[in-house]
């Protein structure tokens, strides 16, 4: 009886007592995880009296998110024409509702309100009356679907690991510009895809990582083109000298990329070009900015400043300094204010590149132009963990139950938020993360979709694999999402690959948000590569992705003796070989069954096996010709696979026993690729035939 309540007492709050894994088998949730999970939540379920206790006082089944007596949600997220219920009313009594506008005008609710046009889309406030009763919520009424976009491909991209001649060391942000310039113009490219830029450490240690940032709001300065600030043509020429003499060791050819090497130098770079004198209209518009970005900007800032004193995990500082809105950090600010500047200068920097990045896209023809990335969170000890650390679950990580290729679950070390507590703010630090990455993109992808929708928590100590899932108002995130994107006619994709909840793939669908196609994944009831007819027209295809090795490498197989030497495995080698052999035999026959294979698939896998790579190119050709063939409205091709990459850019399941995200692009047998290099490569374009394209290349 006690299991049954903490049970009903853990659904009363979104924690999952009971989950269905990767094998279609249900699994129970350990008592002790359920219990730790819960106190993270602010709910004490310590022992069966403390159970009966918090159940008496839960919020509805339908209600997690609001409290037992009130008529109104913390906050009321509604689609254009889709009616739901969101007002707990007394029956029998008369209810008033009424939108108030931003203008301050107030709009009666006498029928179905959310199909009024005279109701605009956006945010606004509801009100609630019935008899004494007066309650009032943010309310957002979204659209109810994205414009699906047209049919075209891009370039899918690692940018730290696309260098140029000019570049410091990693792939910049005028990088990004000219790969976008160069498919779009020449290749007929309608989009490219990136990692996430989010901001990394401001001092060295610069963590690898794109995945698990110190900021999802601020973008990672180290990705700034130094030459191409304007402060940088106000330089004498001694100055010039000096910046060229950091950049000129970093242009080196090296085998791994150095991101410590690389911000000391550009740190170097920038605090001397912050130092030239700005003009009245440059500290105008540093001001604009500053003002447009508000509390968020300056709170980053001072984190920033203070990391560089005592380092870039909060949790370590002195106590008086763990209260991001205390006196004794205010203190500091005043005392760090020149710091605390010139990180903001930095951010506007960034602005100013990333908006160059899009602009040059769109000028070469893109109909999207660059597509972002969003990371799950951040890191534990990070800017954003401290400056909304009331908004996020203590004693917990984010991560993935055991999978098919990570089999003994991931903990990903990145608090997530507190789903009651993010309500209550209305979403603001959401919201204000994702205009942030529409604000220069002309799309945004969603790593690990689920993430508006539930995570896998991870009790701190814990193993990945004794986690459970808890779940978010996913209706109120989508709708955030929705809005922001629509408000500048974005393209939203969600990579729900994985476990996924079949409702959720039909929920993005039917918001117009795009899923992901991975040509590996796609498999029918039976376990047989599905033909190209049967595949999502609302998603984004693509043959790998980046926790992959691209497509030669997953062709021999690099995968499975990857994971046997680093032991990741949880089953012999040989049966895990004798897998992908028979997955590779059942994509080859359907590849030839399509004509886009002329050689028998025997002879293909007979040549893999001796470790022969004759057919390696005609093979990616091939693969890339087969996501042609399916109605995906966005079909990307990794850079990596282009060139012909073997090596994976990530390992899931390790951190420095191999180097993940550290990979420079690169070509067969490791020989680097340069951007530059890309125009005269034979292999790029033979990859691209027979891909649809946004517009007439020239």
């Amino acid at each position: 009886m006690a299991e049954d309540e903490l049970s009903m007492l853990a659904g009363r709050y979104g924690v999952a007592p009971r989950y269905i894994d990767w094998k279609g088998e249900e699994v129970g949730v350990r008592r002790e995880t359920l219990v730790a999970v819960l106190a993270a939540l602010g709910v004490d379920a310590s022992s069966p009296a403390a159970v009966r206790g918090e159940l008496a006082r839960a919020p509805a089944p339908a209600q997690p998110y609001g409290d037992a007596g009130n008529m109104l949600p913390p906050v009321v997220v509604l689609r254009r024409g889709v009616p739901a219920p969101f007002v707990r009313a007394r029956p029998g009594e008369p209810l008033d509702l009424a939108v108030e506008l931003d203008s301050g005008e107030t709009i009666p609710l006498v029928q179905d309100p959310f199909a009024q046009d005279e109701v605009p889309l956006g945010w606004h406030r509801l009100h609630a009356r019935q008899g004494d009763r007066h309650e009032t919520a943010p309310f957002l009424l979204a659209p109810r679907a994205l414009e699906p976009p047209p049919r075209m491909w891009g370039f899918t991209a690692q940018l730290y690991s696309v260098r140029s001649r000019a570049s410091w060391g990693m792939g910049d942000l005028r990088d990004l510009a000219d790969l976008a310039a160069w498919s779009g113009h020449e290749l007929g490219a309608g989009f490219t895809l990136i990692n996430p830029l989010h901001a990394a450490e401001p001092v060295p240690p610069v963590g690898a990582s794109p995945y698990s940032p110190m900021s999802r709001r601020f973008a990672a300065p180290i990705y700034l083109r130094v030459e191409d600030l304007p402060e940088y043509g106000a330089l004498p020429a001694a100055d010039r000298e000096r910046l060229a003499a950091l950049a000129e060791p970093l242009r080196a050819p090296h085998d791994r990329i150095d991101r410590d090497r690389v911000w000391t130098a550009k740190l170097k770079a920038l605090e001397l070009l912050y130092g030239v004198p700005r003009d009245a209209e440059a500290r105008h518009r540093f001001e604009e900015f500053r003002r447009r970005e508000g509390e968020a900007l300056r709170a980053f800032a001072i984190w920033c400043a203070l990391a560089e004193e005592h380092g870039a995990d909060w949790r370590r500082w002195p106590a008086e300094l763990h209260d991001a809105r205390g006196r004794a950090v205010a203190e500091a600010a005043g005392r760090l204010a020149g710091r605390v500047d010139f990180h903001a200068w930095l951010q506007w920097r960034l602005d100013g590149q990333l908006g160059g990045a899009q602009r040059a896209a769109r000028e070469a023809g893109m109909q999207v132009g660059i597509v972002h990335d969003l990371a799950v969170g951040v890191a534990h000890g990070s800017a954003d963990s401290w400056i909304y650390r009331d908004l996020m679950a203590p004693g917990m990580s984010v991560g993935a139950p055991p999978d098919e290729f990570n089999q003994r679950g991931q903990d990903w070390g990145q608090p997530p938020w507190h789903p009651r507590r993010l309500a209550d703010a209305a979403y603001v630090p959401f919201r204000e993360m994702v205009a942030a990455a529409f604000r220069h993109g002309g799309g945004l992808r969603l790593d690990h979709a689920m993430q508006v929708s539930r995570l896998w928590w991870v009790p701190e100590g814990g193993s990945p694999a004794e986690g459970t899932y808890v779940r978010y108002d996913r209706n109120a995130l989508l709708g955030c999402l929705t809005w922001e994107a629509a408000r500048v006619g974005a393209v939203v994709v969600g990579e729900d690959l994985g476990t996924v909840e079949p409702e959720v793939r039909d929920d993005l669908a039917a918001r117009g948000i795009l899923g992901t196609s991975l040509l590996w994944f796609e498999q029918d009831g039976q376990g047989r590569p599905k033909p190209p007819d049967r595949w999502r027209e609302l998603s984004l295809a693509t043959v790998g992705t980046h926790d992959m090795p691209p497509i030669t490498g997953y062709l021999h197989g690099d995968h499975t003796a990857l994971r046997d030497r680093l032991g990741l495995l949880t089953r012999p080698a040989a049966d895990e070989a004798d897998e992908h052999r028979q997955r590779l035999a059942d994509w080859l026959r359907l590849l030839h069954e399509h004509d886009l294979l002329d050689v028998p698939p025997g002879e293909i896998l007979r040549a893999l096996s001796g470790g022969s790579t004759a057919y390696d190119e005609r093979l990616v050709e091939a693969l890339h010709a087969f996501l042609a063939r399916t109605p995906a409205r966005l079909i990307g091709v990794a850079l990596a696979d282009a060139v012909g990459e073997r090596r994976t850019q990530n390992q899931p399941g390790t951190i420095d026993e191999y180097p993940n995200w550290r990979v420079p692009l690169a070509g067969p047998g490791g020989t680097p690729v340069l951007l530059e290099d890309l125009q005269t490569d034979r292999r790029v374009r033979d990859a691209l035939r027979g891909l649809p394209v946004s517009r007439a290349s020239r």
